[in-house]
C-alpha cells in the first residue's frame, strides 16, 4: 500500500511537472485568486452567496486569462461539490446527459451535489441548452457556464434567467505583477528552484503588455526563464520583449468588443477628446475593423453630435469616406485620423438632433396637421378654383428675405441652436426671424395647438 501511495505521489509529480506554469500556478484557495474584487471581495455578492451555501447556477463572462475556470474550480470545493468539466466546443447530447445522468448517481447515493462547469457554453445549441434546464431547476447540478460572449446575446433565455451573472475584468497590472512575483519564488510549482535575477522593469513590462490576461503573462515569463542560457537567469527587459508573443488584439467583430469600441470611440470625439478617440480608432483599426463601418459612424456624428456649430464638420466627413473608398488602407488611416482629430475638436451641438426627434414625435403621436392652402401646390389646372397657393408671399421680394407669413398652422419651436460655434450666429439670426414669424401667427384667425399637447 506504501509502494502504492509512493507511486501515486510520483505519478502526480511528473503530471503536474509537465504542465505549463500557469497551469500550475493557478490559485489553489479563494484566498490565492487574484482580481475580480467588485463581485468576489469583502462583503460582495458572489463571496456572500458562498459564505451563505446558497450557490446557484452562475455564468462567468469575460475576456480569457481572467480566471473563469479556476474559480469555478475553487467554488467546487468552497461548497463541497463534486467537480465536472465539459466543453460545449466539443461535447454533444449525448455526452451532457451522461455528466447530468452521473451528478443525479452522486447526489442519491452519497448526498453530494455536482458542479458542471461547462467552458464556452456560448457554443450550445438551443436543444443543448434546454437540456441543462431540468437538473438546473431541480438542484441536481450548479451549473457554472464560461463563455467570452455577452450571455444576454448568445446563452438561452430561460438559462439566464436562472442564473447569477458575473462579468470578469481583465486583471490590473499590479495583480499580474503579483502573480509573477509569487510564480518566481515558488519552489514547487513555480520557478522558485532556479536561481533568476529580475529587472523589475522586465516585470512590469510583461504585466502590462499582457492585457489582464494573466496566463499569458506567465507563459510569457516561462519562455524567457527556460530559452536562458546560463545561471543565474538575468531577466531584463529585453528578454521579456523578446518572450512575449506579437500582440493579437482581441476584437469580435459581431460581439461586445465591436459594440464597445464603436461606443468608446463616439463618445470619446462627443467628448471632445481628440487623443481618446485616435487611441480607439487605432484600435479598431489594428483588429481589422471595417472601414466603411468607421467612416459611415463618423458621417452620422458630424450631424448628431457637431451639426450646425460647425457646419464644416458635415463636409470634412463626407469627404473623409469619399477619400477612404478611393485610398483604401493603409494610408487612409492618415484620413480617418484627420477627421476623428477635427470632429474631436470641433464645438458640439446636438440641437438638430433633438429638433428632428421632437418634430417626429409630434408627426406620429399627435394630429397630423393639414398643409396651409397658401403653401399647397399651385403648379396644376384648377389649383386656383381651390384656392390652393392663394395668399402666398415669395421671400425673395422682401429685402430681409423674410416675410410675415405662418408656414406650419401652430406655434412651434423644435429647433433650438445652443450658444457654441457658429450656431452663435445662428441663434442671433433665427431670433429674428422667429420675430417676425411670430407675427404672422398672431394675426391669423383660429390658430390653436392642434397636436394635442
Amino acid at each position: 500500500m506504501a509502494d502504492r501511495s509512493l507511486f501515486e505521489q510520483a505519478e502526480t509529480r511528473h503530471l503536474e511537472s509537465a504542465q505549463p506554469l500557469a497551469a500550475r500556478m493557478r490559485p489553489r484557495t479563494l484566498d490565492e485568486f487574484a482580481g475580480q474584487e467588485h463581485f468576489l471581495g469583502e462583503g460582495k455578492l458572489l463571496t456572500r452567496l458562498i459564505q451563505a451555501d446558497r450557490l446557484g447556477s452562475v455564468l462567468f463572462y469575460g475576456p480569457p486569462g481572467t480566471g473563469k475556470t479556476t474559480l469555478a474550480r475553487l467554488l467546487a470545493g468552497a461548497c463541497h461539490a463534486a467537480f465536472r468539466q465539459i466543453s460545449a466546443v466539443t461535447s454533444g447530447v449525448k455526452e451532457l446527459r451522461a455528466v447530468l445522468q452521473a451528478a443525479r448517481d452522486t447526489l442519491a447515493s452519497s448526498g453530494q451535489r455536482t458542479l458542471l462547469f461547462v467552458d464556452e457554453i456560448h457554443h450550445f445549441n438551443k436543444s443543448q441548452q434546454d437540456a441543462l434546464l431540468p437538473d438546473v431547476e431541480d438542484g441536481v447540478v450548479t451549473l457554472v457556464g464560461a463563455t467570452t460572449s455577452n450571455p444576454f446575446f448568445t446563452v438561452n433565455r430561460a438559462l439566464v434567467s436562472r442564473s447569477q451573472i458575473f462579468q470578469f475584468e481583465p486583471l490590473e497590472a499590479h495583480q499580474i505583477e503579483t502573480i509573477l512575483r509569487r510564480a518566481l519564488v515558488d519552489e514547487q510549482r513555480g520557478l522558485g528552484e532556479r536561481e533568476i535575477h529580475v529587472d523589475d522593469e522586465a516585470l512590469q513590462y510583461l504585466a502590462r503588455i499582457s492585457d489582464g490576461d494573466a496566463r499569458r503573462a506567465l507563459n510569457a515569463l516561462e519562455i524567457g526563464v527556460l530559452s536562458s542560457a546560463g545561471s543565474p537567469v538575468q531577466l531584463t527587459i529585453e528578454l521579456a520583449a523578446e518572450s512575449v508573443q506579437r500582440k493579437a488584439i482581441r476584437y469580435d467583430a459581431d460581439g461586445d468588443d465591436h459594440y464597445d469600441a464603436a461606443s468608446a470611440l463616439i463618445k470619446s470625439i462627443r467628448g471632445s477628446d481628440p487623443d481618446a478617440g485616435l487611441y480607439w480608432l487605432a484600435r479598431m483599426l489594428e483588429a481589422g475593423e471595417e472601414v466603411r463601418f468607421l467612416c459611415r459612424r463618423l458621417v452620422i456624428l458630424a450631424s448628431e453630435d457637431v451639426g450646425n456649430a460647425d457646419p464644416q464638420a458635415l463636409s470634412l466627413a463626407v469627404a473623409g469616406l469619399q477619400a477612404c473608398e478611393a485610398v483604401g488602407l493603409p494610408e487612409c488611416q492618415l484620413t480617418l485620423a484627420q477627421v476623428v482629430t477635427y470632429l474631436a475638436c470641433a464645438p458640439k451641438s446636438n440641437a438638430c438632433t433633438l429638433a428632428i426627434a421632437e418634430a417626429r414625435h409630434d408627426v406620429t403621436q399627435g394630429q397630423l396637421l393639414p398643409v396651409p392652402r397658401h403653401l399647397r401646390d399651385a403648379h396644376y389646372s384648377g389649383a386656383q378654383e381651390l384656392g390652393h397657393g392663394a395668399g402666398y408671399q415669395y421671400a425673395h421680394h422682401d429685402p430681409d428675405g423674410v416675410v410675415a407669413q405662418d408656414y406650419l398652422g401652430i406655434d412651434r419651436e423644435y429647433y433650438r441652436p445652443v450658444d457654441r460655434g457658429q450656431e452663435t450666429q445662428i441663434a442671433r439670426r433665427l431670433r429674428e426671424i422667429r420675430r417676425v414669424l411670430r407675427a404672422a401667427k398672431e394675426d391669423s384667425v383660429g390658430d390653436g395647438d392642434q397636436l394635442g399637447h
